[in-house]
């Protein structure tokens, strides 16, 4: 009949209907998830936060040997730089582990710590204080306190309970040093059992760490899930005098929110499983 066509199944008057394709198999589609996560991981260790973990005691009570700290990466890159009262993860300057036993992770461990996902196990990382920056004056008389440009710290918040400010010793307890442009001298809060600044001044440095050994700033105590806590810089480096710079501050907020972010699952997954 004139003005009738007919058409095959799955065809239409434009011809052939296109068939649908199958979606990939589940195992086709792992390979490229993992990788993607992969990359993910890779780039927020480089950029963003990277995993540290404690080695020994010389942060106690703020730190405890075993902890994992995240470690803000983002903020260096905009150009800001280690401020008094924050606690910092750096490069050994001038062979400061000397003799410290070192892990001797396996392949996978590496793998893991090479990608963020696990803390760096053979890099050689210290971590502490920043007591004086670029062009301050730092002091330690007697048991203390400790002096940065004349004005007193009360570090009674952080310091180890049962230390004093200060050590009475002639290895290098007792000091007065000026900090060069581009350096910071960083102290432990286990002032009796932290080898820092104080005893590394016969180094190329004379004790300083430069500025471009920095990693980043340790944000917040990510494991275990019960020390969980951020890491604030003290009260006593606000005092007037002391001439901080509080305008970089605001540059660490978004790195820190970042952190929490990502360590808030972690938490209420444990949370479930107990």
């Amino acid at each position: 009949m004139t003005g009738e066509y007919s058409t095959a199944e799955g065809e239409g008057p434009g011809g052939p209907a296109r068939t649908p394709k199958k979606p990939r198999s589940f195992w086709k589609e792992l390979p490229i998830l993992i990788g993607i996560a992969l990359v993910l991981a890779l780039l927020i260790k480089t950029f963003l936060v990277q995993a540290f973990s404690i080695p020994s005691d010389s942060m106690q009570n703020t730190l405890q040997q075993g902890d994992r700290v995240l470690v803000d990466k983002l903020t260096p890159w905009f150009g800001s730089e280690p401020e008094r009262g924050e606690v910092v993860v750096f490069h050994d300057p001038d062979n400061w582990l000397a003799g410290e036993p070192v892990a001797d992770p396996n392949a996978f461990q590496t793998f893991l710590s090479w990608i963020g996902l696990m803390p760096s196990a053979e890099e050689k990382d210290l971590i502490k204080r920043v007591v004086g920056v670029g062009g301050d004056t730092v002091e330690c008389k007697g048991t203390g306190p400790l002096t940065v440009n004349g004005k007193a710290l009360d570090e009674r918040s952080y310091v180890y309970a049962g230390n004093t400010p200060c050590s009475v010793d002639d290895q290098g307890g007792q000091f007065k040093v000026k900090v060069p442009e581009g350096y910071i001298w960083v102290m432990g809060d286990h002032r009796q059992n932290s080898r820092d600044s104080r005893y590394n001044q016969a180094d190329k440095h004379n004790g300083m760490v430069p500025v471009k050994d920095v990693v980043g700033r340790a944000i917040v105590i990510a494991w275990p899930v019960n020390r969980w806590d951020n890491l604030p810089v003290p009260d006593t480096f606000d005092q007037t005098g002391l001439n901080a710079q509080p305008a970089a501050a605001g540059l660490t907020a978004a790195p820190q929110g970042l952190a929490l972010l990502g360590v808030v699952p972690v938490v209420l997954w444990r949370r479930r499983k107990q």
